[in-house]
């Protein structure tokens, strides 16, 4: 300490002007008394604790991760506390003995016809009726729900569809039916146990709603014209049918292939003992934070918590699980590379990056620059590991031919435009 304390005299001595000295010349004794005793010892400790760190380390023969967190016990004389993350442990099982049967799902007529009706509903004009409410038109209504005094919901002017898919509440969509705009009713209704608010769960919320217009929905002829409103190289229903249907099927594969990997990860993840360091989640919730808040929009974290009415850690909480399955995952995919030596040569990256960019159209030379980077290539090289790691163990787990589900594609309208409209 006495020499590290020596050392900060030399470097401080040179940069503060003690009254009487020029620079660089005042006694150890006068400087220390001009800037304190504390300032010098600050000084002496900021460059001698992260030496005796790396002794320590040295000494103990601890390989370390990230950087250390550290804490000053005492002062005088001084001791210190370094706390340093260890390398993760991951022992892989036989996940050559693994065996799972992929699934598939089955795009039938009914499937495109469901589609093909979302895409009319989507397309549908509103014409206002003069009549009572029925299932399926489409009310502009206000809203407000109370729930034990504490206002939930509070809406002006909503357009609203009539459903009891689309419900807030069970029996929401009853109360309307029988209505007429200029209309104001009061009821209760009682929201399910397995409600996903768990603050609303079982509890009775009081609503007070008034209709000021019915409209019902003109669906658009099913013709050739129809089919070529909706997009690029389709110009008939005929061809807008073998569209729906390439499309859907390509979309079902990508499931197909996405639960296989998921499946397979998670038998080789149970097989395994993995081992790794609390940074590792919360390097991970980091992640995820920020990947939610700009799925978002680029909005601020303190806005979405303060809209949510939550804290930090409670939203950390929240995505932990994701997170440490996030974590382990990773490891161990790693693990499986290093095991099955899986590498990529410089030739797959340039084949990668070249691909991409002819997918990404005209914006793909605006970032050829990008990608020809180190960083860039380094991240296609990751993207390839990660590819044909999981290709060597599917390749090497799966067995005997897809089975078909029951499972029924994404029918939902916004995924029916995309599907019907993708070139565009």
């Amino acid at each position: 300490m006495e020499k590290a304390m020596d050392e900060a005299y030399h470097h401080l001595v040179k940069q503060v002007a003690v009254p009487g000295f020029r620079k660089g010349k005042a006694p150890r004794a006068l400087l220390e008394r001009h800037v304190g005793k504390d300032q010098l010892e600050s000084e002496a400790l900021e460059k001698l604790i992260p030496e005796l760190y790396q002794q320590a380390l040295e000494q103990e023969e601890i390989a370390g991760i990230g950087e250390p967190s550290m804490e000053l016990v005492q002062k005088d004389p001084p001791i210190f506390k370094a706390t340093i993350p260890l390398p993760p442990e991951i022992e892989l099982g036989d996940y050559h003995s693994i065996r799972i049967t992929p699934e598939t799902m089955n795009i039938t007529d009914e499937n495109i016809e469901e589609a093909i009706e979302n895409l009319r509903s989507m397309h549908a004009t509103l014409e206002p009726v003069e009549r009572e409410v029925e299932f399926a038109d489409v009310v502009t209504i206000d809203i407000k729900a109370t729930v034990e005094d504490e206002t939930v919901l509070d809406r002006e002017g909503e357009s609203f569809k009539v459903s009891r898919d689309l419900e807030p509440a069970p029996g929401f969509a009853e109360q309307l039916a029988g209505m007429n705009a200029g209309d104001e009713k009061e009821f209760t209704l009682t929201f399910p146990d397995d409600h996903p608010n768990e603050e609303l769960a079982g509890k009775e919320c009081h609503y007070e709603v008034s209709i000021s217009a019915v409209k019902v929905e003109i669906l658009p002829e099913m013709d050739d014209e129809f089919a070529k409103s909706l997009g690029k190289e389709v110009e008939t229903v005929e061809q807008l049918r073998e569209k729906l249907t390439e499309n859907m099927q390509a979309s079902a594969e990508r499931e197909s292939r996405n639960k296989l990997e998921s499946d397979v990860m998670e038998a080789v993840i149970d097989q395994s003992k993995i081992e790794f360091p609390p940074l590792f989640t919360e390097q991970e919730i980091e992640r995820l934070a920020s990947e939610q808040m700009m799925r978002m929009g680029g909005i601020q974290l303190d806005d979405f918590l303060k809209y949510r009415g939550i804290t930090r850690e409670e939203f950390s909480d929240e995505l932990r699980p994701t997170a440490e399955k996030r974590v382990r995952g990773s490891l161990v995919l790693g693990k499986v590379k290093e095991a099955e030596s899986i590498e990529v040569a410089d030739e797959e990256i340039d084949a990668e990056i070249e691909q991409t960019l002819q997918d990404m159209g005209e914006q793909g030379e605006q970032l050829r620059e990008m990608f020809n980077t180190p960083q860039g290539r380094e991240s296609v090289r990751d993207r390839l590991l990660t590819r044909k790691t999981l290709d060597s163990l599917i390749e090497s787990t799966t067995v005997g031919d897809a089975e078909p589900t029951d499972e029924t594609p994404d029918q939902s309208p916004e995924a029916q435009e995309e599907t019907a409209a993708e070139e565009e």
